[in-house]
């Protein structure tokens, strides 16, 4: 029998409490700071809200795309010491691209199963770091040689398998699935109100930590700290939601000639962090933000990625036993716009459930970092509006599908 993807469901995990810092546009107020530090402030964040001794926690998980610092290579290591873990806790780095947040919350409840009792899990992604790099000057320049700097943010969208770029492969799903530059357009509209919206609504208030410039000890090692761009003092809230209008959308040019997808129905570049603490719902003392039931991840072709989330939500809703018309609440990444609405024809998904508050049209996508948010702001709709289950689910670049379903342990029939 061929297998497709893979299914794992938990039966006792918690996502305690969540929190992650504004979503701030390439070359904002966050563009100077480390994701190494903007996972040490989430990650000191999640910990006090959820009212945990950092010694308590046993295991670190967190997540970064890009080598945006010198010192990436210990990404995980320093935001687990500098949140004030033990020093014998381990860290691990995880990644899976734009389903590194999922990821990281997987491999959370996973541990769980072993000794674990808490897991810090933190994702932190800084798109204004991202390099000009070279990869093939370690011996030096040749006289006359040609000399290849590129800028690693642009290549990185570029998936030479197919030979495509993420841009090329969502135009490929408005050919497929009959999507017009209109629809797909009207569609982006849409999400950048209802992001607008939810922001004058403080939707996201709870969720937002206020990163402001401040410097982390700890004892008997170098400070590390946090020094904000721009003469900022502080931000405390999403920078890129802002009014459109279609007809200010459909001015913009496609990226590829004969493609729908633009700069304004694309994705915002954003950084980012955000952080979960999960454990066991049998050790909960206080209200749980949710329960983690299950995961699904699924391959696709590299050429049709942003299908992903389709097959994804389908292996999770047949191995959990649940329909459709059971999930209150659909999460799925905003990669791009005819990504979305291909997802959306692929399963029949009734779309007033979907991203209601908008989704990374609208705040952008810090790719490690988004799937974090996703869940968040997934669990508190399902509290505020008593709704018992939700899936978040996003495509991944190279052709993959993420999903994870959720419940609302406040639920009352």
């Amino acid at each position: 029998m061929k297998r497709i993807g893979q299914y794992s469901a938990f039966a006792d995990v918690v996502i305690f409490e969540a929190a992650r810092t504004p979503w701030v546009d390439l070359g904002g107020a966050l563009s100077q700071v480390s994701p190494i530090d903007l996972g040490i402030k989430v990650g000191r964040e999640v910990l006090g809200r959820a009212g945990i001794d950092p010694l308590a926690v046993d295991s670190v998980l967190a997540g970064s795309m890009a080598q945006a610092s010198f010192d990436a290579y210990l990404l995980p290591r320093h935001i687990g010491l500098y949140s004030g873990v033990a020093q014998s806790v381990p860290a691990l780095g995880v990644q899976r691209i734009c389903a590194t947040g999922f990821e990281l919350l997987r491999q959370g409840a996973e541990q769980l199963r072993d000794e674990a009792q808490l897991v810090l899990c933190v994702a932190s992604e800084s798109m204004s770091r991202n390099p000009i790099a070279a990869y093939t000057h370690r011996d030096g320049f040749r006289l006359g040689g040609a000399v290849q700097f590129k800028d690693f943010l642009w290549e990185a969208l570029y998936d030479p398998a197919p030979g495509l770029d993420m841009i090329a492969t969502a135009d490929n799903l408005a050919r497929r699935y009959g999507l017009s530059r209109d629809a797909v357009d009207r569609y982006a509209c849409d999400s950048h109100q209802r992001a607008l919206q939810a922001q004058r609504d403080g939707a996201w208030v709870d969720e937002i930590v206020t990163v402001d410039n401040e410097v982390f000890a700890l004892d008997g090692y170098q400070p590390r700290g946090i020094s904000l761009a721009r003469r900022a003092s502080a931000v405390s809230e999403d920078s890129h939601p802002r009014s459109t209008t279609l007809a200010a959308l459909a001015r913009l040019r496609a990226v590829h000639p004969d493609g729908v997808q633009t700069a304004g129905n694309s994705c915002a570049v954003v950084d980012g962090a955000a952080a979960a603490l999960v454990g066991r719902a049998s050790a909960c003392t206080r209200p749980a933000l949710a329960r983690l039931l299950a995961s699904a991840v699924v391959g696709v072709a590299p050429e049709f990625m942003g299908i992903g989330p389709a097959p994804a939500i389908r292996l999770l809703l047949q191995r959990s036993g649940l329909n459709l018309s059971d999930i209150g609440r659909v999460e799925i990444n905003e990669a791009q716009a005819a990504q979305v609405l291909a997802v959306v024809q692929e399963l029949e998904l009734d779309s007033t459930r979907l991203n209601v508050q908008g989704g990374s049209l609208g705040l952008g996508h810090p790719l490690a970092a988004t799937g974090l948010r996703l869940v968040m702001t997934l669990a508190r709709q399902l509290r505020e509006y008593n709704l018992r289950y939700g899936i978040a689910a996003a495509c991944v670049g190279g052709g993959q599908g993420m999903a994870l379903l959720i419940e609302n342990p406040a639920y009352r029939a």
